[in-house]
């Protein structure tokens, strides 16, 4: 009877995960149809028809779960080392787009099944938006966590940094045997990895490679031990850096994957162990980002001997200096969501010394967060160079964008419309154009460069 009893259980959770599956396969391929992204509403609907959809399908992946957290450069190291494992032989699932919510997260997993409502992975690579740890750690149970770093992002939406770190540790603490994988230069980071419990281990830049910005927002100013004002030796930029507290004697642990003779220019390279690390991208965080991935595979085991290759390879895209041809102008499109993240994004437009036209789109939309005032922590003053020829401002908060570059006296033209503003570039500029847009203005931004990019081909 027993017996009877859990095989009928069985047969309707087998059946309810079929029904959900399907549902969201059809609602991504009409979603995709119709030209939009489509992957929440695919969660949506499958958690819908099977609240514990994510318990069943996470609970098929045959190795491991990683997940990766943190302010800035989730989605670039998730679909990083996705690629890494990949490059080793392991079938992955992924949520490639960035949608790190619940929603999105599901959706990675039932689009990522086969029609039966099973699952055909050997690792899972998942970016999980901090504030939806609390859903997500539960029900996939993760082995590994990779924490980029921590910075002050959508005011509204986390409020102060002590909320986000204060959910993350109490999720941490739920997976006590999850290893994280921390970047020890952010004294935040490193102190949530120390605090909580978890096995450990460490990337991040024991040197100094290039000089930070005096006027940059330093989060991690003061000792989260005891409250003492951090003394730091160098700073890479924003706060992270190499810190000591005078008082308690909270330091920057030794880091275990350390990156050396580290250059920066048209391309970044580094040492790491015993291996030569190069990549053809911009921006200094870029460092950051395949140091963690490459950490991350070591940690499960890995040689990492096949990394260099998948460099090669590897396109960011999504939005993450992604390049498109409009019109015989070369366009490259970056996300840019919060203090720390544009300062670094301006730093390595500049590294272009050629003449270049720049346009940035600004929403308030909920995902943004309604309260835009970060725009007045960024160091705008850094786009005051001869090479920039022009400077067009888009987006839900246009005027307010325009503002801003008006206190610093930068000139900016005004065209709401994104796709007017990007056929004026194209059409009037230098033919080297850098579109700087913030969350939800990611998206609607890629299509409108993909269709444009498509109409001249």
């Amino acid at each position: 009877m027993i017996l009877r009893r859990k095989q009928r259980i069985y047969t309707k959770m087998k059946i309810r995960r079929m029904a959900a599956v399907t549902a969201a396969r059809f609602t991504g391929y009409i979603c995709k149809k119709m030209g939009r992204q489509g992957v929440t509403w695919a969660g949506k609907i499958a958690l819908k028809i099977c609240p514990d959809i994510l318990e069943q399908l996470s609970a098929q992946v045959r190795e491991k779960i990683y997940v990766v957290c943190g302010t800035n450069g989730k989605t670039t190291t998730n679909n990083m080392l996705c690629a890494a494992l990949e490059k080793e032989g392991k079938k992955v699932i992924c949520n490639h787009t960035g949608s790190n919510m619940l929603n999105g997260v599901v959706a990675a997993f039932v689009l990522g099944a086969k029609w039966n409502g099973t699952l055909d992975a050997d690792y899972a690579c998942i970016e999980v938006d901090e504030a939806s740890t609390k859903y997500i750690f539960p029900a996939i149970r993760p082995d590994y966590m990779v924490m980029t770093n921590l910075f002050r992002d959508q005011l509204d939406r986390y409020g102060e940094i002590d909320i986000t770190m204060n959910i993350l540790e109490e999720m941490m603490r739920k997976v006590p045997d999850m290893k994280v994988i921390v970047n020890g230069d952010d004294a935040l980071s490193a102190y949530l990895a120390m605090d909580s419990g978890n096995p450990y281990v460490t990337y991040g830049i024991s040197r100094p490679v290039v000089q930070s910005a005096a006027n940059e927002i330093r989060e991690g100013r003061f000792c989260k031990k005891c409250g003492e004002r951090l003394q730091y030796s160098f700073y890479h930029y924003s706060q992270l850096g190499d810190y000591k507290c005078p008082k308690c004697g909270f330091q920057r642990p030794e880091l275990q994957y350390d990156a050396f003779d580290v250059k920066v220019g048209e391309q970044l390279s580094f040492r790491v162990e015993d291996k030569l690390l190069s990549a053809n991208y911009k921006g200094f965080y870029n460092v950051y980002n395949i140091l963690a991935a490459y950490a991350a595979l070591r940690t499960a085991g890995f040689s990492g001997n096949s990394f260099y290759e998948m460099l090669k390879s590897f396109n960011p895209e999504n939005g993450r200096m992604e390049q498109f041809r409009i019109e015989g102008t070369g366009v490259m499109l970056n996300l840019a969501k919060n203090p720390a993240g544009f300062n670094q994004n301006i730093s390595a437009v500049m590294q272009d010394k050629s003449p270049k036209d720049i346009m940035i789109v600004i929403n308030d939309n909920a995902q943004d967060g309604r309260d835009i005032s970060w725009l007045w922590d960024v160091d705008f003053d850094l786009l005051k160079e001869e090479s920039i020829r022009s400077i067009t401002v888009s987006g839900i908060r246009c005027q307010d964008m325009r503002l801003r570059l008006k206190y610093v006296d930068i000139p900016s033209e005004l065209e709401p419309d994104v796709e007017s503003a990007v056929k004026g570039c194209a059409q009037k500029g230098t033919g080297n154009l850098y579109v700087l847009v913030n969350y939800t203005a990611l998206f609607s931004t890629r299509n409108i460069l993909k269709k444009l990019e498509g109409e001249k081909k």
